[in-house]
């Protein structure tokens, strides 16, 4: 174990979603999010495919023995992928990554709805109070709290939400496929997945992207496959509650990106609902760490001593 690694990495993570969150966003005026999805989804398998070379694991590390659980997990991922692509063309990239939160906290809830995870009073607290800075983040969006309020921020703010809510139901499919498949199966069947499910979108409208166009949408491929080993092999130097927190410093990073590229400036209503979502969501990882640490004292005052 090396808790500082685990902590790099996964800030590098971060770094790299968001970057690739920034080229999708750069690209949203002429490239449709169905078109960004499969780039992305495309251009990670190569990397992820080399990764797995690299430690000897091609073969073992993509063989699956749930194929109908990667096929709903890429469904309710791909879904979430193209409404959060489909977000960033149409609000700030901090707003996006700030609505982006709330998927962890609807995974408590749908965890308790459709695996029978038991939910205590502290974590469905802890998950209100993130809904509500999810609320905060986008009532200037839906006309609640004033604000230039247009029709694409409407939208923008209702299918990043929904992104939110795909990406929550993914992540329960996850849940229910670790116990059976190595997470390098889940992570490659899920570009493969994407990649094949987004051709769907084809009859919708493609555009043909221009040479600096598709070098942005290649990058994207790669960023995602990187961020996606980063972040996988974080949580094999620390416990997932030690580096879990760092997940939220990808708002820094947006924040940064947002102001300096794209002449995004953060309004106090997504900054105090960012505030107030992550702050809900190190409580529920900090709350875990606490009951993680507590049943292991536990199992070890009842084994018995040799």
């Amino acid at each position: 174990m090396n808790p500082l690694r685990g902590i790099t990495l996964k800030i590098m993570s971060a770094v790299a979603f968001v970057v690739m969150a920034s080229l999708v966003k750069q690209v949203s005026g002429t490239i449709p999010a169905g078109e960004a999805v499969f780039f992305r989804s495309l251009f990670a398998m190569p990397v992820i495919f080399i990764w797995l070379a690299m430690r000897g694991e091609v073969r073992g590390g993509i063989r699956t023995v749930r194929p109908m659980g990667h096929f709903f997990r890429g469904f309710a991922g791909t879904a979430a992928m193209g409404f959060g692509f489909a977000g960033l063309g149409l609000l700030p990239l901090p707003e996006v990554t700030a609505i982006g939160y709330a998927s962890p906290l609807l995974t408590v809830v749908f965890a308790a709805m459709f695996l029978n995870e038991t939910v205590g009073p502290f974590r469905i607290g802890m998950v209100l109070v993130g809904l509500v800075g999810v609320i905060i983040v986008l009532s200037p969006r839906l006309g609640v709290a004033g604000g230039d309020l247009t029709t694409a921020q409407m939208l923008g703010a209702t299918v990043t939400l929904m992104g939110a809510v795909c990406g929550a139901l993914a992540q329960v499919f996850v849940r229910k496929m670790v116990a059976v498949e190595k997470t390098s199966a889940i992570v490659f069947w899920f570009s493969f997945t994407s990649a094949v499910l987004s051709l769907a979108t084809i009859p919708f409208g493609w555009a043909i992207p221009g040479p600096l166009t598709l070098c942005l949408l290649i990058l994207t491929g790669l960023c995602g496959g990187i961020g996606q080993i980063l972040l996988t092999s974080s949580y094999r130097h620390a416990d997932a509650s030690l580096i879990a927190p760092f997940e939220y410093s990808s708002m820094l990073f947006a924040l940064m990106i947002g102001y300096f590229v794209f002449a995004e400036v953060p309004t106090a209503a997504m900054l105090i609902g960012a505030a107030i979502i992550i702050a809900a969501g190190i409580g529920i990882i900090l709350r875990e760490r606490y009951l993680g640490l507590n049943r292991a004292d536990q199992r070890k005052s009842t084994t018995p001593q040799g």
